[in-house]
């Protein structure tokens, strides 16, 4: 599948960091380094606007070396970028450590997965289908 894309920032498009990988990297494109203090979000730019196909979405996921090393995540996570939408991608990023997180131009800060989905239409009925389930809800399996 290809998908336009306008990269404003002049770094590397968003890219599988291994042959199988579902997710590509997407960088910060900042004009100077943005201090994250604990517990504080901050809105990072990329410089990137997609042409996605109907029936897509870009999914912006937290990249699980920055929230293992540095607890850094993603608060709307996963974000979603849908195929009417043409302004830039800005990543929502969240600091969950005890220290301060600099995010300098060019860092890899999240990762996007394209993926297929549906539109649906709601049909009401007056009961639902049995499971072995039902409507055991949170914890209903034990630990």
């Amino acid at each position: 599948m290809k998908i336009n894309i306008i990269n404003k920032s002049g770094l590397a498009l968003p890219q599988y960091e291994t042959v199988h990988a579902a997710g590509m990297d997407m960088r910060a494109f900042v004009t100077e380094e943005i201090v994250i203090k604990p517990m504080q979000r901050t809105l990072v730019p990329t410089g990137l606007h997609i042409e996605l196909p109907v029936g897509y979405e870009a999914q912006i996921r937290p990249r699980s070396g920055l929230a293992y090393k540095h607890g850094i995540s993603i608060v709307n996570s996963p974000g979603t970028i849908d195929a009417d939408y043409r302004g830039e991608i800005k990543v929502l990023l969240i600091n969950l450590s005890d220290t301060d997180f600099v995010v300098n131009n060019g860092d890899r800060i999240a990762q996007m997965v394209i993926s297929k989905h549906e539109t649906i239409s709601w049909e009401s009925a007056e009961e639902l289908s049995d499971t072995a389930r039902g409507e055991g809800g949170y914890g209903h399996t034990g630990k």
